[in-house]
């Protein structure tokens, strides 16, 4: 059920999304001479926009978030390596059966050096089809094809191929390999997600080693206008709101034990 309901929430409230339904709002409201409640829709809906595509407020949201899990430096020895699903066009893959990447294909990408630097190091790749509606390929199907292209042979990977979000990652992960105590396991994925990733591998019994990739700002942005081009300024404030909701109602569920996770808790 949290599953199904934090899609249908994130629909509703992604900016993009929720700036539509705003206008839509403001026509329908304009439509029966309701003039004050369309311009408060047309009003909301401009200012969603502006500061998502025009501004770094996005950039600004997001980087706390990156800086939260610095990376260490690497252990002399490596039992494991869990990668987190997200990196690859999931629709695309299925039909052409290749590997193309998204803008998070830097997970599969560090894993592959990770694992070339670490020859003895399984590889988990945790990942299914995180959609409401599956229309692609899961991850975990699609990272054998990519990894073997780049050298990590078929029977270093443990593929979790359930997973339809963060916590099922940690939970179906840990059931598959069972780690046991001694053991030095990273955990790559976004560096903007590693909070809510790390919290919950750690309440999940499954202690790791935080390896944050896909880093998306620079820490030096600063509040101001048009400081990247408009889309990408949109996606990147979009998911800095998912990401801070994530920790919210994982929090507010009882799934992780702190609002912000970081390296002390």
């Amino acid at each position: 059920m949290f599953f199904y309901l934090s899609k249908i929430f994130w629909f509703f409230v992604q900016p993009l999304n929720l700036a539509i339904f705003l206008l839509l709002a403001g026509l329908l409201a304009a439509l029966i001479g309701r003039r004050r409640l369309a311009a408060t829709g047309s009003v909301l809906a401009f200012l969603i926009l502006a500061l998502s595509a025009w501004t770094s407020l996005g950039a600004m949201m997001l980087n706390p978030l990156e800086e939260r899990f610095p990376r260490s430096p690497l252990p002399q020895k490596v039992d494991g390596i869990v990668v987190l699903g997200g990196g690859f066009e999931g629709a695309i893959n299925l039909v052409r059966g290749r590997y193309e990447l998204n803008s998070g294909g830097d997970r599969m990408v560090e894993t592959a050096i990770l694992a070339r630097r670490f020859p003895e190091a399984k590889v988990v790749v945790s990942g299914g089809t995180g959609e409401l509606l599956p229309e692609g390929e899961g991850d975990a199907a699609t990272a054998p094809r990519l990894l073997d292209a780049l050298g990590v042979s078929a029977d270093r990977l443990v593929l979790e191929n359930k997973s339809r979000n963060t916590y099922e990652n940690a939970v179906f992960s840990k059931e598959l390999v069972t780690p046991k105590p001694g053991e030095t396991w990273l955990l790559v994925t976004s560096a903007f997600h590693m909070p809510r990733s790390k919290a919950l591998f750690d309440k999940a019994d499954f202690p790791t080693i935080p390896w944050p990739v896909d880093y998306r700002t620079s820490g030096k942005e600063g509040f101001g206008l048009f400081r990247d081009n408009a889309p990408d300024s949109l996606q990147t404030t979009t998911t800095a709101i998912r990401e801070w909701i994530g920790l919210a109602a994982y929090w507010l569920s009882g799934r992780i034990d702190q609002l912000f996770p970081g390296p002390g808790g």
